[in-house]
């Protein structure tokens, strides 16, 4: 049947790419649609004939190019991809419609590369469907129906959604899904084709990046590997947690990288897990706010700004609804897989260009309803997904290394970076218990800016009833979380008051400029940036992509980062702002927006080196879960830092309003923590 499916759908495929039989802009678009799609199918055809390893590297790139050529600036413009662009010529409600099209059959080079090729028919169906109710229309000389397009792109979400949350949880707990680690442990890694294996868009970065990796000598590669892999078992060691009762972990990373994820795999293996590794898609079933899993690079980021609302189109209860029955049923029917998963072990990247995204008018937009829905939703999979794979059974680690775009100094950023990922945690450890044993004395930290920083906040801490067996804030050296340098602590949400400010930060790679934040007992109530003329655009731009679409948002985390070696490294390389969120956060205080650090494992008991129970683990949100976990958790946790050039001081304030000063002028003044100050006395 498929494979009658197939022949007929590529057969009118072949058609409307001869010619269309529409004139005009209609015209343009199908043609250009069919083109993309026959495309796609050629290249189905090709990378099962061909043998990579012959296959010439200038071909690859060729290709590779081709299937990203109208997502790229020079040609997203006049791009169909582009809601803009669409827009113009088809007006709002169909320009949209259509834009998103574009962009779901753009997200087909994994079903492609992976094999998958019921995953393009449907879409090219899809597609074939609106294409004829476009020419009836016409043909009876009736305007295009658009109600009728959209009523065919819901017929089509609802008709396979649960097929593709049962694809998607497979690809994310199950090892015999093994295309990319395949390419990883097969592949002769000194030959860059390799890279094109994967489907994912190759630019110069990736090559270099595989290239670079490959003059390191195996100690530095075994020295990358093992810091990741040992967070990784440590932080089920320190928590208490048992690896043993684990079988899985999903590793992610940027490909080019797979030198060292390949000494990875061996690392987990030797630990008795076997990786999961799958991609970051780009589909409409299955991406979010972020991108989870292995990615190339980008072709466009403002493609991708462009359609991460696409949703807006077409959701509505009814498909809320089905979307959560089919994860359910998908994790049901994978609960062993889920069972014995551990959670992921992610390599980031940072230093590529900073971004500021365009805000556009001819973009989906979420209505209230629908960002409500779209809240209840994210609380409602978390806790399905937390049915599955147990919070407090679970961990993760997370560790970050440059690509060559952070500009001429790379390598020797890199050489730095792997330092910082592997500093003493011993030293860091005991001085941050000092300034953990000087914060268990205070009822509230008070935090002020300096220079253009309005940063003015008062945070208040959880009370002790022992304090020789408690403790408020939770002494993270290099686990989970690499690389070393915070203490960090859940806040008390009545009495947490004041405004965060920071001049310019970068968030899951967007930038903000002047982004303030107002709390009123630990709870957002204003919040703004200058990145647009429009403040409205500026305040939609934080409550989509700070709150997640939330009205309000507790402080979930207080930190105080202690990592002045990685401050000393951005300021001496030029790269603060190219920093990943995981280096950012520890080179000053930090201020998280969303769920606690101890979200959905509140309960269990977590300790110090010290031995003191952390009972900081909960607030008045999160205690909720006990009554109604759909008000406990908000599924988002986003960190915001003051640098110490922007800090003025903070300063524990006891009970009886005497002080107790942390960091003044962007110096540790704490007794016993003046190491900490000589990296900064080089830059600052």
């Amino acid at each position: 049947m498929i494979q009658e499916r197939l022949t007929l759908a590529r057969g009118r495929i072949e058609e409307i790419a001869s010619a269309p039989f529409l004139s005009g802009a209609l015209g343009d678009f199908f043609w250009s649609g069919a083109a993309y799609l026959k495309l796609l199918f050629e290249t189905y055809d090709a990378i099962r004939e061909e043998d990579f390893a012959s296959c010439p590297l200038d071909v690859l790139r060729d290709r590779n190019r081709s299937l990203y050529a109208d997502l790229l600036p020079e040609a997203y413009e006049t791009s169909f991809a582009n809601p803009s662009f669409s827009v113009s010529q088809f007006g709002e409600k169909q320009g949209r419609l259509l834009s998103f099209i574009f962009a779901e059959l753009h997200s087909q080079t994994e079903s492609v590369f992976e094999g998958r090729i019921e995953e393009l028919l449907i879409r090219a169906e899809l597609f074939l469907e609106i294409y004829q109710s476009v020419l009836c229309d016409l043909e009876e000389e009736k305007q295009v129906d658009d109600e009728a397009i959209r009523r065919i792109i819901y017929a089509f979400l609802c008709d396979y959604q649960h097929d593709e949350s049962m694809l998607r949880v497979k690809q994310q707990l199950d090892p015999s899904e093994d295309f990319a680690l395949q390419i990883v442990t097969e592949s002769d890694l000194s030959d860059l084709r390799y890279l094109y294996r994967y489907g994912e868009y190759v630019t110069e970065e990736e090559e270099k990046m595989a290239s670079f990796l490959g003059t390191l000598p195996e100690e530095t590669i075994r020295k990358m590997a093992d810091t990741f892999t040992e967070g990784y078992r440590i932080g089920f060691e320190v928590t208490g947690r048992d690896l043993s009762k684990k079988d899985t972990v999903n590793i992610r990373y940027h490909i080019g990288f797979e030198r060292v994820v390949e000494r990875a795999v061996r690392n987990f293996e030797r630990l008795g897990l076997k990786p999961v590794i799958y991609r970051a898609s780009m589909s409409i079933f299955h991406k979010g706010k972020v991108r989870i899993g292995y990615m190339g690079a980008d072709p466009n980021r403002q493609f991708t700004y462009d359609h991460k609302d696409d949703r807006a189109l077409f959701l509505d209860k009814h498909y809320n609804g089905l979307r959560l029955e089919a994860l359910q049923a998908a994790y049901e029917a994978h609960k062993e897989l889920a069972a014995v998963h551990g959670g992921p072990a992610c390599m980031e990247t940072f230093g590529e260009a900073n971004f500021s995204p365009i805000a556009k008018k001819e973009t989906a937009a979420l209505s209230e309803e629908q960002q409500k829905l779209t809240v209840a939703y994210a609380s409602k999979a978390g806790s399905i997904i937390n049915t599955y794979i147990k919070g407090e059974e679970r961990s993760f680690t997370i560790i970050a290394f440059p690509m060559p775009a952070i500009g001429p100094d790379f390598e020797a950023i890199f050489e730095e970076t792997i330092r910082v990922n592997t500093l003493d945690y011993m030293r860091y450890r005991n001085m941050q218990q000092l300034m953990i044993d000087a914060l268990d004395e205070a009822v509230s930290v008070r935090i002020k800016g300096c220079g253009k920083n309005r940063t003015d906040l008062t945070v208040a801490l959880h009370p002790l009833t022992d304090p020789s067996k408690e403790t408020v804030f939770e002494n993270c050296v290099a686990d989970v979380n690499i690389p070393v340098g915070e203490i960090f602590t859940s806040p008390v949400l009545a009495g947490t008051n004041g405004m965060l400010h920071v001049t310019d930060v970068f968030l899951e790679g967007l930038e903000y400029k002047d982004l303030c934040i107002t709390f009123q007992d630990g709870m957002t109530v204003m919040y703004s940036c200058a990145n647009f003329d429009d403040p409205e655009d500026g305040k939609k731009y934080v409550r989509d992509n700070v709150l997640f679409s939330h009205e309000r948002l507790p402080m979930g985390e207080f930190a105080i980062g202690t990592n002045t070696t990685a401050y000393a490294m951005a300021k001496h390389f030029g790269i603060a702002d190219r920093l990943p969120i995981l280096i950012a956060e520890k080179t000053g205080p930090h201020f998280a927006v969303g769920d606690t650090c101890y979200s959905h494992a509140e309960d269990i008991a977590v300790y110090n080196p010290d031995g003191k129970e952390i009972v900081a683990r909960d607030n008045a949100c999160s205690i909720l879960r006990k009554t109604d976990e759909s008000k406990a958790y908000f599924n988002c946790h986003t960190d915001i830092t003051v640098p110490y050039d922007e800090l003025g001081e903070l300063t524990g304030v006891r009970a009886d309003g005497t002080l107790i000063p942390i960091i003044r002028d962007g110096r540790f003044v704490i007794e016993g923590a003046e190491e900490l100050n000589i990296p900064l006395s080089k830059c600052l």
